[in-house]
């Protein structure tokens, strides 16, 4: 990965997972080339074969638009790989790349406020800022941690999600679409390289260079000490920020999730001016408390 050919990558790999009929093309015999052939692309596209070879060889790395259009069209692409694909062909400036990560006072103040597990992760999936009920529905989602690295290297992670291909594969495909073309990024580099050699899912995964767009959805976490949770998780873009997420987890009103999520929630400030405590998961065990108390020397 030390040149990555990120263009000539992607195309490579949707031209093997493009099934040939479903590009509109009679199959005859065995074909021994999984996908499309390169000559059947650039048919389809309604470009020579040469010029789709040197795409795919990275030896012509900007194609125009029109061009590449016709390839997603070829490949059946939705509108968030075709974006992607679109953004291969223009590299980032690298200062745009090493640019700080703060996350906006106002957001912060809203995780704060807000009675939701909520947190703030960057392009890179790295978490920036969470609130208490975030950590306390998993307690990886905490400043500093790596989304990605976690859910495929820490066991206990894994063990919160008990549909774990399925989320990994999801998370896979939206760093795709989060990092776009800057692959050479060496941060993005670090991370990959250390993920395809522990874990052979992700080295699968990644290889199929597939795009989801960063969006919500339904998901199920299984709490320690709540139980299964059927949360919707939405993503939400901060704007001027560098491609930074507000996520956000609620539940449907009045079911047991919502009921599960309350319990975590800190009593606020009442009249009498009593503060806050704190959430179950940061409280003090109660074999602690409940041990006898040493008498005072006097």
């Amino acid at each position: 990965m030390s040149r990555p050919n990120a263009l000539g990558e992607y195309l490579r790999a949707r031209r093997e997972l493009t099934d040939p009929a479903d590009a509109g093309l009679t199959v005859v015999g065995v074909r021994r080339t999984p996908g499309l052939r390169r000559e059947e692309v650039a048919t389809l596209a309604g470009i020579s074969a040469d010029y789709y070879l040197r795409l795919e060889q990275g030896r012509d790395r900007n194609p125009s638009p029109q061009v590449l259009e016709a390839l997603a069209r070829v490949f059946r692409l939705d509108a968030a790989a075709t974006e992607h694909l679109l953004s291969l062909s223009t590299a980032r400036p690298a200062a745009s790349r090493r640019r700080r990560e703060v996350v906006p006072a106002g957001i912060r103040q809203l995780l704060d406020a807000i009675n939701l597990p909520a947190f703030v992760e960057s392009r890179m999936f790295d978490v920036l800022a969470a609130n208490r009920l975030a950590t306390a529905v998993s307690p990886t989602i905490r400043p500093g941690v790596n989304r990605l690295r976690t859910l495929f290297l820490d066991p206990e992670e894994r063990e919160l999600y008990p549909d774990w291909e399925q989320a990994v594969r999801g998370m896979v495909a939206g760093f795709r679409a989060s990092v776009g073309g800057d692959v050479d990024d060496p941060r993005i580099v670090q991370l990959v390289g250390e993920l395809s050699l522990a874990s052979d899912t992700f080295r699968r995964l990644w290889a199929r260079h597939d795009v989801t767009a960063l969006a919500g959805g339904s998901m199920r976490l299984r709490h320690p000490r709540l139980g299964m949770l059927e949360l919707r998780r939405e993503k939400l873009p901060i704007s001027d920020s560098g491609g930074q997420i507000l996520a956000v987890y609620h539940a449907e009103p009045g079911s047991e999730t919502a009921r599960a999520l309350e319990s975590l929630v800190p009593p606020t400030v009442t009249e009498a001016g009593r503060g806050a405590e704190p959430t179950p998961e940061l409280r003090e065990p109660e074999r602690d408390r409940a041990a006898p108390r040493r008498p005072r020397r006097r």
